[in-house]
């Protein structure tokens, strides 16, 4: 793959973010764009911050007054939802001017919410930020699960990157200390 930038922000102070963590980040949206044979110039920008800031913004973007763990602000536009590569390519294509990155969107993540599912799910912190990253990813591709279908195409698709990355569930990785 050509260029890639991913902008990492961390804009909360709860919970420690170490290097190992902007290092994943960074292979969760390389892996993802190569499993989609992306190859050209893209910029993704990740927000990392706490469950307060996620609720404004979930409450303020979607209408929804609780907090999440993870949201997607895709800046490209799909016609039949992007649940098809070919469809990804037309996209990128069509958004590429003059060579420059296309900017694909924002990822907000809560680490403070990482943290807790990871927990409740028994694996490991860097696990669950890398599913958290590459399901924003793929939201910023142009995938969804709003009907079955769809939810069980995109979770195939994270479950293949997430072994590209050997990140199974029961993974450990440099966790991160609150």
């Amino acid at each position: 793959m050509k260029a890639m930038m991913v902008d990492i922000n961390n804009s909360q102070d709860k919970i420690e973010v170490a290097p190992e963590i902007e290092r994943l980040i960074e292979s969760c949206v390389s892996e993802t764009l190569k499993m989609e044979g992306v190859d050209i110039p893209v910029e993704v920008s990740v927000l990392l911050v706490d469950d307060q800031q996620i609720h404004q913004l979930n409450r303020q973007y979607r209408g929804v007054d609780a907090p999440t763990d993870v949201l997607s602000f895709p800046m490209l536009e799909f016609e039949d939802g992007g649940q098809g590569s070919r469809d990804l390519q037309a996209v990128l294509n069509a958004a590429r001017h003059d060579g420059q990155a296309v900017v694909l969107g924002d990822i907000v993540l809560s680490v403070e919410r990482a943290q807790r599912q990871a927990q409740e799910y028994g694996h490991s912190f860097f696990r669950e930020v890398g599913y958290l990253i590459v399901h924003g990813m793929l939201h910023l591709l142009g995938y969804d699960h709003e009907q079955e279908q769809q939810r069980l195409r995109m979770r195939q698709k994270e479950e293949k990157v997430m072994e590209m990355l050997g990140l199974s569930r029961d993974a450990q990785g440099p966790e991160v200390r609150p």
